[in-house]
């Protein structure tokens, strides 16, 4: 099987172009293919906060009403994945930005909860791997922007954490996947303030153990679930680690290594 490296970037190298800039000619220089996929930062809060369009977020989910859905379309599916892609270019790597309804690679439904309303969220329901794998052998590098659709004419927007994971899942039965989540830490830390906490490896096992401890950060437990999943279902690795170390994170001498065996 062709590796397949499916990286997801978020946090604050969204926000800090020096960063973005050196995270991006790391990616560019990766021997395989391979599928970015990428978050918002907080451009589009700031943007909405200009245009007087109030934002609420419960347990670190936005919740997209209609004027959100505008503004994370434009700031997520526009600005932010057409600035990836150029810059990808200025590298000479051939490269094309999508997002979910462009030959529809994610379709998805409005979340249901009934307790909370996440107005136009959306949870996948599929990922079109033909459409992908097509894109991916004409040696194209896919840029993904977190907004997937319901296949009638709706947007939606979609956890990219949760899309990296999908796809990574998805795309294991063509390919031999590695999954990196990178962000601005050096991984999963036992706490969260010291870098030097960094936990090299979890397992299953180990994972239930901080948890019942609340050992581990509110905000990493769906990526952690993601990465769970995603083992489960097919995926060769899961790292999660510093977007600045990306060599290190694909060698294994960085980040943290979510193992599927106890």
């Amino acid at each position: 099987m062709q590796e397949l490296y499916i990286v997801k970037v978020g946090g604050n190298i969204i926000d800090d172009e020096a960063k973005l800039s050196h995270f991006l000619q790391s990616f560019a220089s990766l021997k395989a293919k391979k599928i970015l996929v990428h978050g918002g930062g907080k451009l589009a809060t700031r943007i909405a906060e200009a245009l007087a369009i109030p934002q609420q977020m419960v347990d670190g989910r936005r919740i997209t009403d209609v004027e959100t859905l505008k503004v994370v379309t434009m700031v997520y599916a526009g600005y932010i994945n057409k600035n990836i892609v150029a810059q990808l270019q200025g590298m000479q790597v051939s490269s094309i930005g999508l997002c979910g309804p462009d030959a529809n690679i994610i379709l998805a439904h409005k979340r249901e909860n009934t307790n909370i309303d996440y107005g136009y969220a959306g949870d996948i329901d599929e990922i079109n791997v033909d459409a992908l794998s097509s894109l991916l052998e004409q040696n194209l590098n896919l840029v993904i922007a977190p907004i997937s659709h319901n296949g009638k004419g709706q947007l939606l927007n979609t956890n990219a954490d949760t899309i990296a994971s999908e796809i990574a899942r998805s795309m294991s039965k063509n390919y031999k996947v590695s999954l990196i989540y990178s962000f601005e830490k050096a991984g999963v830390l036992l706490d969260v303030a010291d870098e030097s906490s960094r936990i090299p490896a979890i397992n299953p096992v180990y994972y239930r153990e901080l948890k019942s401890e609340n050992k581990i950060f509110a905000g990493m437990i769906p990526k952690l679930d993601n990465a769970f999943k995603a083992l489960d279902q097919g995926v060769h690795e899961v790292i999660i680690g510093p977007a600045e170390k990306l060599h290190e994170l694909v060698s294994g001498k960085a980040g943290t290594k979510i193992t599927a065996g106890n």
